[in-house]
């Protein structure tokens, strides 16, 4: 290989390697992300929580009311776990407002708890995204090591009798999203 071309090759390896470390810490709007990823975190398997009581939720949403996960008992939930500056965070929502939708009369509800994010950042997203479901602050972690959450997103689904049915890492694509809530209804 000639000297120009290893020195093309060079370039473009550490132009990548830039562009990776810019991605996590720059959302799509060119904010810097203030509490980005802290480190990377590969899961394998499945969650312990798997057909196990879900743990109890008791937290404050966004306008300080108190929210419970046992307000929501004989129904299924969703209990997902985001962060305003995660960007597979954000993809999710859309998903979720349409599953929310279309399962309206099986009486599907959405918990949101926001980990490692500013209520304001949370208030500006949840508004943006038009969510309509609560959006639980999290400030001690107390959900989220009940949880026993490795990276976000993470989402738990619960069916009608509180038992974890199943876990998402990461935004999941229609047919399993379609999955898991098959086995929570």
């Amino acid at each position: 290989m000639s000297r120009p071309a290893r020195l093309f090759w060079v370039v473009a390896a550490l132009g990548a390697a830039a562009a990776l470390v810019l991605s996590l810490t720059v959302d799509l709007s060119g904010r810097s992300v203030p509490n980005g990823p802290r480190e990377t975190t590969v899961v394998v398997g499945r969650s312990p929580l798997v057909d196990q009581p879900a743990p109890p939720i008791d937290l404050r949403d966004l306008e300080g009311r108190r929210v419970r996960l046992a307000d929501f008992d004989g129904r299924p939930v969703i209990v997902n776990f985001w962060a305003s500056w995660c960007i597979p965070c954000r993809e999710e929502f859309q998903l979720f407002r349409e599953a929310r939708a279309a399962h309206a009369e099986e009486g599907l509800e959405i918990l949101g708890i926001v980990h490692d994010d500013s209520a304001a950042n949370a208030a500006e997203f949840v508004a943006q995204e038009a969510a309509e479901w609560p959006a639980l602050m999290d400030p001690d972690d107390v959900a989220w090591a009940a949880y026993l959450n490795p990276a976000l997103p993470t989402t738990f689904f619960i069916d009608r009798e509180g038992i974890v049915r199943a876990v998402s890492y990461g935004p999941p694509p229609a047919d399993v999203l379609e999955d898991h809530l098959a086995r929570i209804f």
